[in-house]
């Protein structure tokens, strides 16, 4: 194991189910891989998935951890609401980006919305 601990933002997930040879390669040596909720609802909401899609994406969700949010989990809503006020970043992306950090997990992401977060380690597998 590389010791890398992974959280992946919704386009992260996206393109690792397409096959994104750069995230694949990633994650194969991944000690934790992590998403948020909120990927997962953003996932199934897309228009068009097919049965395949969604079959896949269920395989995938055995595969990783599903960070949701708690009302007793305080930290974790407490950084929620510190990156939203400084950063002035989308609640969804906050919520992102806050389970990233409480996890110490690198974020992958494709959106540059993040780079504002200088608390957050962030790999873009578009540009890095």
């Amino acid at each position: 194991m590389s010791g890398k601990r992974y959280f992946l933002d919704t386009n992260a997930i996206v393109a690792l189910l397409q096959g994104n040879s750069k995230l694949t390669g990633l994650m194969e040596n991944a000690e934790w891989i992590g998403i948020s909720i909120i990927s997962q609802i953003e996932f199934l909401v897309f228009t068009g998935l097919s049965e395949n899609d969604r079959d896949l994406f269920q395989n995938f969700l055995e595969r990783v951890n599903v960070i949701d949010l708690s009302t007793n989990n305080l930290s974790l809503i407490d950084a929620v609401i510190e990156i939203r006020k400084r950063y002035r970043v989308k609640l969804p992306d906050s919520i992102i980006a806050a389970m990233a950090q409480n996890n110490s997990a690198i974020l992958m992401t494709g959106d540059r919305e993040f780079t504002k977060i200088d608390s957050l380690v962030i790999c873009n597998w578009l540009i890095d």
